[in-house]
């Protein structure tokens, strides 16, 4: 085995055996190598006054993403190139063109939050020549200011996209070539194990070593974006041993469209999974921009959204309303469940030791289907879900529901389907006082809890609206049925 983490920050290349599982890129950059433009202001991925890029060859391609170095460990780092605000200007101090913009529009005041903002706009710099509004605004969502208006930012936004300079002067193209070069070397031919104390960490060097690592680690924990784990860290101060890295595994990576459905390798990030999905079933694709902010999207990945179980985690409610399966992989093979028999109870998954979720299967939706997902938040974008639900509905020549799927998150300790409402509906003509005798049935199916982002009555309440909200929504003529959509 290997017992180093290799990889590029700036210009240098960084070789490190000396690392505990845990250890953030942030308190990396800020505490050991002194690059102090990288901030930390939340600790949890939300503020994105961390921002840093990340380079990783996909498909042979150098590709670049802000990622949140808060909550992003060391040891997911191999093979990769780490960009701080630090590598933008010229050596002789002249600013780079996102920087020298973020000045002359004025986009900062008290600069605290300006360095993350200038790497998400680097990054979208260096991946859209012509952004649109709503793009940069997108690319921003991450990105929280405190004292000043985000008007000035998007302006240096669309200033910097209307003059851009030779790409000789951007210090990522200027190197292109050099540093996939430099990563080439870089990508292991065999598990990375490194030990510190009594903590270690594991980098498998494919799918079929992650699952000869777990069936004799069955109890270690599987890191593949750390959105969720690293407030585990971070937040909860929990110690994590050992630790497996698997958002380098190309095997779990890809996403495959079909004649029936499309499948989702459990390392697919939300970033990657968009446009299929965006394509496939827009109303999942809208849920998706609305998932954490940019640097969230590329880090966290819809297997591991799944595999932790959350009961507010934003895929499972519309994925069990869609049909969808997963597959779990072990050394003794592969099994398939249906997603909604994989939440037992809060914290528990039917996941056998040794076993890791390897992707899902989603349905299409029919052409005669009703679909919807609502997601409920105190602000609209990066907002941890407080309630969450989606409707699946088909209806006879009659009117008559002839099948209906309603799965909720953020209502129990589970994403959970709402079986007393559905059996009520089911083989009922679809209509307002249908609709009202089965919001009473939410009684049944959930008994919610009270905590900072809502009541229990809050959330009941809510859920029930919901469905109505549906039913007004498939009501409709198909004007406003595009209306609603749009606005959904």
């Amino acid at each position: 085995m290997n017992d180093c983490i290799r990889f590029i920050l700036n210009g240098e290349d960084i070789s490190l055996r000396d690392i505990a599982p845990t250890e953030t890129l942030l308190d990396f950059l800020r505490l050991k190598r002194r690059l102090t433009g990288t901030k930390e202001g939340c600790a949890e991925g939300d503020c994105g006054a961390c921002t840093v890029l990340v380079g990783r060859l996909v498909d042979g391609k150098l590709h670049y993403e802000s990622v949140n170095a808060c909550i992003r460990f060391l040891g997911s780092l191999n093979a990769t190139h780490v960009v701080t605000v630090e590598h933008l200007a010229a050596k002789d101090g002249t600013l780079h063109p996102v920087q020298q913009a973020m000045v002359d529009c004025h986009g900062s005041q008290c600069g605290f939050c300006t360095p993350g903002f200038i790497m998400s706009l680097y990054g979208l710099w260096l991946s859209n020549e012509k952004p649109s509004r709503a793009e940069i605004e997108k690319s921003l969502q991450g990105n929280l200011c405190r004292c000043t208006g985000y008007e000035p930012i998007v302006k240096a936004a669309e200033m910097v996209s209307r003059a851009r300079p030779s790409a000789l002067f951007d210090p990522l193209e200027r190197t292109r070539s050099d540093v996939v070069a430099r990563l080439w070397a870089m990508q292991p031919t065999e598990t990375i194990s490194i030990t510190k104390g009594d903590d270690r960490l594991l980098v498998p060097e494919s799918e079929e070593d992650l699952a000869r690592i777990l069936a004799e680690e069955p109890k270690a924990t599987v890191v593949a974006g750390s959105t969720d784990v690293g407030l585990w860290v971070t937040k909860q101060m929990r110690r994590l041993n050992p630790v497996v890295f698997i958002n380098h595994l190309t095997e779990l990576q890809t996403i495959t469209a079909g004649d029936g459905g499309f499948t989702i390798g459990a390392g697919v990030t939300y970033t990657r999974a968009f446009e299929t999905i965006a394509r496939k079933v827009p109303t999942l694709g809208r849920l998706i921009n609305r998932i954490g902010g940019e640097q969230v999207r590329n880090m966290g990945t819809i297997g591991g959204n799944i595999a932790n179980g959350s009961p507010i985690g934003d895929s499972p409610p519309p994925l069990i309303a869609l049909g969808a399966t997963v597959k779990l992989r072990s050394v003794e093979g592969t099994r398939m469940l249906r997603l909604e028999d994989f939440f037992i109870e809060y914290g528990k998954q039917d996941r056998r030791p040794g076993e890791f979720v390897e992707s899902l299967f989603v349905p299409y939706p029919a052409e005669d289907t009703r679909f919807a997902v609502y997601k409920i938040t105190k602000r609209r974008d990066e907002d941890i879900t407080a309630v969450l639900g989606a409707f699946y509905l088909t209806l006879d020549s009659e009117g008559d529901v002839n099948d209906i799927r309603i799965a909720f998150g953020g209502m129990a300790g589970t994403p959970k389907r709402a079986r007393a409402v559905e059996n009520l509906l089911m083989g009922r003509q679809w209509n307002e006082e249908t609709i009202e005798a089965a919001r009473e049935a939410f009684d049944t199916d959930y008994q919610p809890l009270s905590d900072w982002r809502a009541t229990a009555e809050y959330r009941q309440l809510t859920a029930k609206n919901l469905l109505t909200r549906f039913y007004l929504e498939t009501s409709g003529t198909p004007a406003e049925l595009q209306r609603f959509e749009e606005v959904a």
